[in-house]
């Protein structure tokens, strides 16, 4: 198997253990267990970021100055926020508004 079909069946495997997680509680101590602490926290900001950028109310250098993430940071998440055809960023925040 070549290095791209690998990381792709690797990355399902992963969205399957993700979705199988019980509840918030048991998906942060997944999280824990599965990333570094910067790995974590680079997550974390970009989840934090892409709510704030959906808000629609910051420019990306306010949210640099209120988060301490890079504006390269910043444009990125808005990049899949926005622009590519993953759509992930949005079907998760769209849900969350559900609730």
């Amino acid at each position: 198997m070549n290095a791209q079909k690998t990381y792709k069946k690797h990355r399902k495997e992963l969205a399957q253990a993700l979705q199988s997680v019980k509840d918030t509680a048991e998906m942060e101590r997944f999280l824990v267990d599965l990333c570094t602490p910067t790995e974590l926290r680079a997550l974390s900001e970009r989840w934090h970021i892409a709510k704030l950028l959906d808000k629609g109310k910051l420019s990306y250098r306010d949210i640099n100055e209120q988060t301490g993430v890079s504006t390269t940071t910043v444009g990125r998440v808005a990049r899949f926020l926005n622009e590519e055809p993953h759509q992930g960023y949005r079907a998760v925040l769209n849900r969350q508004e559900e609730v």
